[in-house]
């Protein structure tokens, strides 16, 4: 005799439910078919939907010269070095074809000024931090870096296997670089560093015997010594800072739309192992450093 009070008082409690139910619910419907604005959360990244510099193309901006092993060739649209093939597997992800990936040459410094850009995302050994992030924003890191210390052969500071023996060593370092933070809140040489506006100038100065050695991003340090400057060491390597590890992160314009896209594609990236892969493939040489502390 209480099965009709029941049936009765299950049905108000679905219509009081319903009633209750926001009109722009993202839950799947009875059918299984996703609700209109689950549909649209999953269409944001579709290549046809994106907000880009130039309709149809995937404009990426870097520095020139690129230098390896991020580039190969000083060739960014070839694929190859470690940061060309992440911007072309991002690229993939996000439905783009090789010949849709334009490039674009932004100067280092310039890429995270305050203001519009010329491009959707740059890619360039750009480590995310605090202040850049007022101005522009990052993705999540696709690299986690060390700094190297770099020096010829022979000569005194070479052969430190502390980072208090640099104390009286003439660093150059390249101008608006987290290198450049990392020797005077790190290391706190006797002499202040010499800053140069562009990495090849600090390549220079050391291979002319101008400074002692010089601070860059530890993969960028094995290039010096393999291809740039002859006669040359890596005298070790040190955390920019003891907390936070420092990553590299693709820059974008202050409230791009693209960044919870590229995001997306990066996550996948790292948890099918293309990420992974692609840096054993083109920095493998990096983890064998001294440590310097």
């Amino acid at each position: 005799m209480r099965r009709p009070t029941l049936l009765l008082a299950s049905g108000a409690l679905v219509l009081a439910a319903a009633a209750c139910a926001p009109a722009n619910d993202t839950s799947t419907t009875a059918s299984g078919a996703a609700s209109p604005a689950g549909s649209a959360a999953a269409n944001a990244c579709a290549k046809e939907n994106l907000k880009l510099t130039t309709a149809g193309k995937l404009t990426i901006g870097t520095d020139k010269p690129a230098y390896e092993p991020w580039f190969k060739d000083d060739d960014p649209s070839n694929g190859q070095g470690f940061e060309s093939a992440v911007a072309y597997a991002v690229a993939e992800k996000m439905g783009f074809t090789k010949d849709e990936v334009a490039w674009a040459v932004v100067p280092f410094d310039s890429s995270f000024a305050p203001g519009p850009k010329q491009f959707d995302f740059d890619v360039n050994q750009i480590s995310i931090t605090p202040s850049r992030a007022k101005a522009v924003d990052f993705s999540q890191g696709y690299y986690t870096v060390k700094q190297g210390v770099v020096a010829l052969d022979g000569t005194k500071f070479a052969s430190a296997t502390s980072l208090a023996e640099l104390k009286d060593a003439k660093i150059g370092v390249q101008a608006g670089t987290t290198a450049l933070e990392a020797v005077r809140s790190v290391i706190q040489p006797a002499k202040d560093p010499s800053v140069f506006n562009q990495q090849v100038d600090a390549v220079n100065a050391l291979k002319n015997k101008q400074i002692d050695a010089i601070v860059v991003d530890l993969p960028t340090a094995f290039y010096v010594t393999a291809a740039q400057v002859e006669g040359s060491k890596i005298v070790g390597q040190f955390a920019a800072n003891s907390g936070q590890p420092e990553e590299f992160g693709l820059l974008f314009q202050k409230g791009s739309p693209l960044v919870s896209c590229v995001d997306k594609a990066l996550g996948d990236l790292k948890s099918s192992g293309e990420l992974a892969q692609i840096e054993s493939q083109w920095l493998t040489a990096a983890a064998g450093a001294p440590e310097l502390k």
